[in-house]
């Protein structure tokens, strides 16, 4: 077998040749970086540090569900001294709007996007950066701000307390809750941030992969990875700006009195009638318009980095690889038209209502291509049984799970009865939590030598994974029989209401399971960062691996390429024969057709 791309013999042992590097100071390596992968690993540390606050405001909120009104162990003291130590209402419905809202746009969204679109798409194509390295920084020092404005939303005025959906008239009038003054216009600043954060990624995420492909690199040569991160970047730019508008309105008419959402007389408090016109209805429209889309940019990335991440662990080629493409992008388009399936509870027509129902229960039909194509990748194929392919294999579980109760909820007969019940709560996490973060969890194993240069324990990743599933399923799959017991969400105390009664000791063993979920997250920690420095170091491809990531150095240098790649077919060619006596062939070694046409003779 023979290779037209100079060897990689020949290369720098750094793989600094070619690229006119030059020593940069610690400012401009580490904080002011211009580099994608810095920027990835600044996305990947400030949004797993997130994830362990979003986590803390979960527990919280379970605490108060299992053991309503009873003083909080450890920091109920400190945390409310005027309550006794027990959480107050207005600290619950702090705790789950910021809990939403730290998860969805500062952990979920930016982990995906931000840490490993950043780090995978100018590998994964073979382009030595961003189109433009200067906004892609940008887009990270927007994304702080964010954080900031989110932890003024949390510590004023008792905290933001509207829900992550932010629905007027309590997220507009300031006097109907005390989370709706200072609080509530703090977290719209935090939600203008993370958009316009969002928006500097998505524009370079795209000029990048269409303009700055490798030489051979054709749209159907290219990863899952690479095709998922299009596809979202897109939805991005379309739907994103319609969130941002609302988002501004919103501000209008809390700061400068404008009525876009405010009808006229309403009373709140005592205080005096509102004027106005409004309608609270839009704001739904213009909110669900974007968050629903949102769902599937939480989601597309994560299926396209399982499906690399599958067909390497399989040793197999993905199965059906167009039909996956085109999957992803029925997805997406079809997300655009399904909004109205939050909305069947604001009255809405019933001829609408069956118009976004049958649209919303045609997404199954993709979503189940996607999923048939993953079994069938691992159907018959060699498993590597380590924590990436169980990570997969339980991302895949749980979006099966996820997915079908989705389909409950597209039916308006159905979801009238479930509406704002925990049977919703068990829905979103087991797609948003159960689906994507076991993708991250895999991910950040699998791609932890290009981020760092080393390997993560396998053996603690596993430990990370056994409890951290257990303690999921435990902890959420009790929320379906919740919600169709009728117990509903954001309540502080349903245990006042007599049909609820019941429920009590299955919400305490529900909190049991979080707490074990929450504490299985310190493995992941610690073998996070000890393997930064004592993991055993990765070559090239310690995964024999086939995409264009796995032919740079680990950790790839500035430029990333120490020879510049070309590519001569797809990156799933697993256990072919043309390989040799290899079972993968990267994308950058050369077949002679005379040596193809041998192959397919046979």
């Amino acid at each position: 077998m023979s290779t037209l791309n100079p060897s990689l013999d020949h290369a720098s042992p750094h793989g600094h040749a070619g690229h006119g590097h030059h020593e940069l100071g610690f400012v401009r390596t580490y904080l002011f970086s211009t580099d994608h992968k810095m920027i990835g690993i600044q996305f990947l540390m400030t949004t797993l540090l997130m994830m362990l606050v979003g986590g803390l405001f979960a527990l919280g909120v379970r605490w108060q569900l299992a053991w309503p009104w009873e003083r909080m162990p450890f920091y109920g003291d400190k945390l409310f001294p005027g309550e006794g130590g027990q959480i107050s209402p207005e600290a619950y419905t702090m705790l789950f709007t910021m809990h939403a809202s730290v998860m969805t746009f500062l952990v979920v969204i930016p982990i995906l996007g931000g840490a490993f679109g950043n780090l995978l798409i100018p590998l994964q194509i073979g382009a030595p950066d961003m189109a433009f390295p200067k906004l892609n920084m940008l887009s990270y020092w927007f994304f702080l701000p964010a954080i900031v404005c989110f932890g003024m939303a949390t510590v004023i005025d008792g905290g933001a307390a509207a829900g992550w959906t932010s629905y007027p008239l309590l997220s507009v009038l300031r006097d109907a809750a005390p989370g709706s003054r200072d609080a509530q216009t703090w977290w719209l600043f935090g939600v203008t941030f993370v958009g316009v954060s969002s928006m500097m990624g998505s524009i370079n995420y795209i000029t990048t992969i269409i303009n700055m492909r490798a030489p051979g690199m054709t749209l159907f040569r290219m990863p899952l990875t690479i095709w998922a991160m299009l596809i979202t970047a897109i939805l991005q730019a379309f739907a994103l700006p319609v969130l941002t508008s609302a988002g501004l309105m919103q501000l209008s008419d809390r700061l400068l009195g404008t009525c876009f959402f405010i009808p006229a007389g309403v009373i709140v408090n005592n205080a005096a009638p509102t004027v106005g016109g409004g309608q609270p209805l839009l704001w739904q429209h213009l909110f669900w318009f974007y968050s629903h889309p949102a769902v599937y940019i939480m989601l597309l990335p994560a299926m396209g980095m399982v499906s690399d991440m599958l067909a390497c662990m399989c040793r197999k080629p993905i199965f059906g690889y167009k039909p996956m493409v085109f999957s992803m992008a029925t997805i997406a388009g079809l997300g655009f038209i399904v909004w109205g399936h939050h909305m069947y509870a604001s009255g809405m027509n019933p001829a609408l209502g069956m118009t976004f129902m049958v649209a919303t229960i045609m997404i199954a039909l993709p979503s189940a291509i996607k999923t048939f194509n993953w079994i069938g990748t691992m159907w018959g194929g060699r498993l590597q049984f380590n924590a990436v392919l169980l990570n997969c294999v339980a991302f895949v579980s749980m979006f099966v799970i996820g997915g079908l109760s989705g389909i409950f909820m597209a039916a308006v007969p159905v979801d009238v009865y479930i509406h704002d019940t925990y049977f919703i709560v068990a829905h979103f996490h087991y797609i948003l939590f159960g689906s994507t973060l076991f993708g991250v969890f895999a991910a950040i194993q699998f791609w932890f030598p290009k981020f760092f240069g080393r390997m993560m324990n396998d053996t603690v990743a596993k430990c990370h994974f056994v409890l951290t599933f257990i303690g999921f399923n435990l902890t959420f799959f009790p929320m379906h029989l919740l919600g169709i017991a009728g117990m509903p969400r954001r309540y502080a105390d349903y245990l006042h209401l007599p049909y609820l009664e019941h429920l009590g000791p299955m919400n305490q063993f529900m909190t049991y399971a979080a707490m074990l979920m929450g504490s299985a997250q310190i493995l992941l920690i610690g073998n996070f960062f000890l393997s930064m420095f004592f993991g055993p170091k990765a070559g090239r491809n310690p995964w024999h691996a086939n995409s264009l990531e796995w032919f740079a150095p680990s950790p790839p240098p500035h430029g990333n390429f120490d020879v510049p790649p070309i590519v001569y077919h797809g990156p799933y060619e697993y256990s072919s024969p043309l390989s040799g006596d290899k079972d993968y062939l990267p994308q950058t070694e050369y077949v002679p057709l005379a040596q193809r046409r041998q192959v397919d003779a046979h």
